[in-house]
């Protein structure tokens, strides 16, 4: 079985070196980057199934290998981020992170989110053929494709599984909790605000509002609900 590719990208070498040895000794294949660049050219020579990505890089920050990476692939991305760093870490969600880890971490906190974000991708390698129509969206699980009022959707791996939560059952109200579990999995230990970030993003694509939504309501105080009918 082949395994699984890692690229961490850190400027401080104990850190990147401590990642990298805890990653192999669970069975990862690892490559390193101390620098934005060198992980762009990285990522150009060959894309991992996920990326470990510092925030406070020296050139290209965290943040804009970030978007460059989104540019070009849905390739699954944690970001190391220090305490105070909040706005950082946000505005790393919106641009399409999966996930975050607060410096200082466990190594083994890491490993674990990294392979709860991995098995995700696990249950996503074989989605079943089928296509889901509702009044002017159109989500392809087989082709892994939406469309909005005609146009193509261009979503993240995260943003797709979020919106098929969503639509499988239009009409129910699911906390916030209930769409962890479902998207990001049991064990995800994160903040539970990460779904609020994913669901403005997941908005933004489709062309819903808050005010007036066509897909996606918010309950207040409860969660979210897809409110389109099938078609």
């Amino acid at each position: 079985m082949a395994r699984n590719q890692v690229l961490v990208v850190d400027d401080e070498e104990p850190i990147r070196d401590l990642v990298a040895s805890y990653l192999r000794d669970e069975g990862f294949d690892v490559t390193e980057a101390a620098t934005g660049e060198a992980a762009l050219e990285s990522l150009d020579r060959s894309v991992p199934d996920l990326v470990v990505l510092d925030i406070r890089l020296p050139g290209i920050d965290g943040l804009e290998v970030l978007r460059e990476i989104r540019k070009a692939s849905d390739v699954y991305v944690i970001l190391l981020t220090a305490r105070t760093e909040e706005t950082d870490r946000v505005i790393g969600l919106e641009v399409g992170a999966d996930d975050y880890v607060t410096k200082p971490f466990s190594p083994r906190e890491l490993v674990a989110r990294i392979k709860a974000v991995l098995r995700r991708g696990s249950r996503r390698a074989d989605p079943p053929d089928d296509i889901s129509s509702f009044d002017r969206l159109v989500i392809d699980k087989g082709a892994h494709e939406v469309r909005a009022d005609g146009a193509a959707v261009d979503l993240t791996a995260l943003e797709f599984q979020l919106l098929e939560a969503l639509a499988s059952a239009p009409g129910r109200v699911f906390t916030r909790g209930q769409l962890i579990e479902r998207v990001w999995g049991w064990d995800f230990f994160g903040d539970e605000r990460i779904v609020d970030v994913h669901i403005r993003n997941l908005r933004k694509a489709i062309g819903d509002s808050v005010e007036d939504p066509r897909f996606i309501a918010t309950v207040r105080g409860v969660g979210y609900k897809f409110v389109a009918r099938r078609t």
